[in-house]
């Protein structure tokens, strides 16, 4: 029975971070001051968690951090989650789409054997393509071409789509948007913008820091037109081609444009507990019930239950808003 929440859409992808320490400090996501705040779980755990949701129909895994690179093991991981198959109806299964998320920093070395051990393709985080713009939001010295160099090893290794995610902050680094244009017909990348949402650790998040999808549209069009790219009710980015066919960007904007509706995606934190919207002001504790004993139908009946309260939409902007109970390191993304 497909797994759906109480507005009928399918759960079909599934973000695990497997850790919450991360080696940058960019100004939107942390203070600088704080560390990990919460455990990381055995892989062991992480995976038995997958081949649930994968039974239950899953096709989708991403994995997240932190800096999920930082943890030990993690090709091994990937290497087991590729033996499991996506349900599809002829009794054989799909492989899985594997996904990973990373601030690129370590991805150099490790983008072929990832590749090797069946991972699909990879989202690197970059939020400028000025080093020392990039030093001064990740405040990290000589951070920048250590992911141009793991960008570039992922191409090279084929982990494709690779896509390029820029969070946008008015007054850091809006004047980036055209730079990251040229980027992307350069380097054959895929590059998307995403709205900065409340989801720091210092909670200084206004309105007045978003860079709006719109805004975005303006600024790019300004250095080439761009054509709007058809994508799938459930794709969380809008999709732009530029007017001769080369280099692709997109735009996700939960804040002005937010996409609720046809959401697909849970999430599992690091400490194993099941986060069913990034804005959500409650977990539930997966992990709790695997101690507990439970077995593989016990934590599926579980899982059902809590993708019932799966929010409707966030409330980003309005009065009755309510910051999510962690941020977006401790979430992941």
């Amino acid at each position: 029975m497909p797994l759906t929440d109480k507005f009928g859409r399918a759960i079909t992808d599934l973000r695990i971070s497997i850790t919450d320490r991360c080696n940058y400090k960019c100004v939107y996501c942390r203070t600088g001051n704080e560390g990990a705040l919460y455990g990381d779980l055995p892989f062991a755990d992480y995976l038995r968690m997958a081949r649930v949701l994968v039974g239950m129909g899953v096709t989708k895994i991403r994995l997240t951090g932190g800096e999920p690179l930082l943890r030990k093991g993690v090709v091994e991981f990937v290497r087991e989650l590729a033996k499991l198959n996506a349900p599809n109806g002829n009794g054989r299964g799909d492989p899985l789409d594997i996904a990973l998320t990373t601030n690129g920093h370590l991805l150099a070395d490790l983008a072929q054997p990832l590749k090797n051990a069946g991972l699909t393709r990879v989202t690197v985080s970059m939020d400028a393509v000025d080093p020392d713009r990039f030093a001064r939001i990740t405040r990290v010295p000589n951070g920048y071409d250590h992911v141009l160099a793991g960008i570039r090893a992922a191409r090279r290794a084929g982990l494709w789509p690779l896509k390029v995610n820029c969070v946008l902050m008015r007054g850091f680094n809006e004047d980036q948007i055209i730079p990251f244009g040229m980027f992307a017909r350069e380097e054959g990348v895929t590059v998307r913008f995403i709205e900065f949402m409340p989801l720091e650790e210092g909670r200084t998040w206004s309105p007045d820091t978003v860079v709006t999808l719109d805004e975005i549209l303006a600024r790019m069009g300004e250095y080439r037109p761009l054509v709007e790219i058809p994508r799938g009710r459930s794709e969380t980015a809008r999709r732009y081609r530029f007017d001769d066919g080369v280099g692709e960007i997109g735009i996700i904007a939960p804040v002005s444009h937010p996409f609720c509706g046809h959401c697909s995606r849970i999430r599992i934190t690091s400490d194993g507990k099941i986060r069913t919207c990034l804005f959500s002001v409650w977990d539930h504790d997966l992990h709790a019930q695997m101690r507990r004993g439970a077995s593989d139908d016990e934590l599926a009946e579980f899982i059902r239950e809590v993708v019932q309260k799966k929010e409707e939409r966030h409330h980003i902007g309005e009065a009755d808003f309510v910051p999510a109970s962690r941020t977006m390191v401790h979430i992941g993304g």
